[in-house]
């Protein structure tokens, strides 16, 4: 493969991270050929240097060769300054809290990789941080174990979070997704459980949710033999995982959702769904959301038609299960996400102020695609502090008590 081929093919990768498509199909493959390009971004830009100056002075290089790899080198030059420039967002979301004690902004430096890990932007082990594999909390074999992450002198009381990993509820497991957030919280003092748990189409939905609410009745009985507090708990979770952290926090104890457990106290104090799916009945009438439904959520993971049984659909979508006494919500979502549009987000957050007296933040990611999280890439690396500063702050505020929360304005939506 010479010169110009390879460059041909990063500027392709390239012009699809800028411009993803918005089809059902399509925009799995975008997401597909997209998702690497975008996080690694920096890599490749050194990478093509290299290679475009070593086909230079071996006289190899064509002009149309060198002419891709500039138009290439513009494209990841500027997913690079939207990467460096998530703070920004974060910073403008959580500041529609309001001036309130112990909730600082994040610094563009404070996320910024080691020449080490620029090289390998994978989730890496941590010395102060203990942990502990398979533990079972359900009789579905492997997808009824969890870890538990803790820091590695045993805490007392420590607040919990538990994470929901993704994969279309039909794969996954809970060593791959947000173990950077897990790993940073932990090293806070944090009690971080990530869970495996049943999936599609072996077990249709809501076999899915059950097992989260399954997670989340074990976590009262046994997290205090980690460190934990079962008193605080907030649950978050990417894509599938973002779907079903909302809709358990949405859905605190519906005897429905907890068979044989049904006296369970599955609520949780807050809840963080990254590039989550909100809207599986379609009401939103986004075209998206019809087309992931019908061509997808039906035959693949409820077994079953929307015109067959429209209620389990509805059942199943966040966005219809809010209530008043909704807990507190920080929604993330990219603006460039070809899996779930970014409407699905945008609506929920709107369902979410409208209907709850929740306080409910939302940042939405310019340049992001589906997943980012799963490297340790500048974009993962702010997006780590943003939600350790707000939930740091969140459980501040909860030991606090209520007679320390000050007024709080309404939520913007950031950019």
């Amino acid at each position: 493969m010479g010169h110009l081929v390879r460059q041909a093919l990063l500027a392709a990768l390239t012009a699809n991270a800028l411009r993803p498509s918005r089809t059902f199909r399509g925009g799995a493959l975008s997401f597909l050929l997209g998702w690497v390009t975008v996080e690694w971004a920096p890599q490749l830009l050194v990478a093509s240097t290299v290679d475009t100056a070593q086909a230079a002075a071996r006289r190899r290089a064509t002009p149309l060769g060198v002419a891709l790899a500039a138009l290439a080198w513009a494209g990841l030059l500027r997913e690079i300054a939207l990467s460096r420039a998530t703070p920004q967002g974060f910073n403008e979301s959580l500041a529609s809290l309001g001036k309130v004690d112990g909730l600082e902004p994040i610094a563009p430096r404070d996320a910024q990789r080691t020449w080490r890990r620029s090289v390998h932007p994978l989730p890496r082990r941590r010395e102060d941080v203990v942990v502990v594999r398979d533990i079972r909390y359900s009789d579905a074999g492997r997808r009824g174990l969890l870890d538990v992450y803790r820091p590695a002198e045993v805490p007392v009381d420590a607040p919990v979070l538990l994470q929901v990993h993704g994969g279309g509820w039909t794969i996954g497991s809970k060593e791959v997704q947000a173990v950077p957030l897990m790993q940073h919280m932990a090293s806070l003092g944090w009690v971080c459980v990530a869970i495996n748990y049943r999936l599609a189409p072996r077990d249709p939905f809501p076999a899915q949710i059950i097992d989260v609410k399954r997670a989340l009745a074990w976590i009262r009985d046994h997290v205090a033999e980690h460190g934990g507090d079962p008193d605080y708990v907030v649950i978050t979770g990417g894509s599938a995982g973002g779907h079903l952290a909302a809709l358990a926090a949405l859905t605190p104890g519906d005897p429905v959702l907890q068979p044989g457990f049904e006296e369970a106290d599955t609520s949780v104090r807050a809840a963080v769904p990254v590039y989550g799916v909100y809207d599986f009945a379609g009401v939103t009438g986004l075209r998206s959301v019809e087309a992931m439904r019908d061509r997808f959520l039906a035959p693949r993971i409820l077994q079953k038609s929307f015109s067959q049984d429209p209620e389990a659909f509805e059942q199943a979508s966040p966005i219809l299960r809010i209530t008043e006494d909704a807990p507190d919500f920080f929604v993330i979502h990219g603006d460039t996400d070809s899996l779930v549009d970014v409407n699905q987000a945008r609506r929920f957050v709107e369902a979410l102020r409208e209907k709850s007296t929740a306080h409910v933040v939302y940042t939405e990611l310019r340049g992001a695609q589906h997943a980012f999280d799963i490297f340790e890439s500048t974009r993962t690396g702010h997006m780590v502090r943003a939600v350790a500063n707000y939930l740091q702050w969140h459980h501040r505020r909860h030991v606090a008590g209520p007679a320390a929360v000050p007024d709080e304005p309404e939520g913007t939506m950031a950019r």
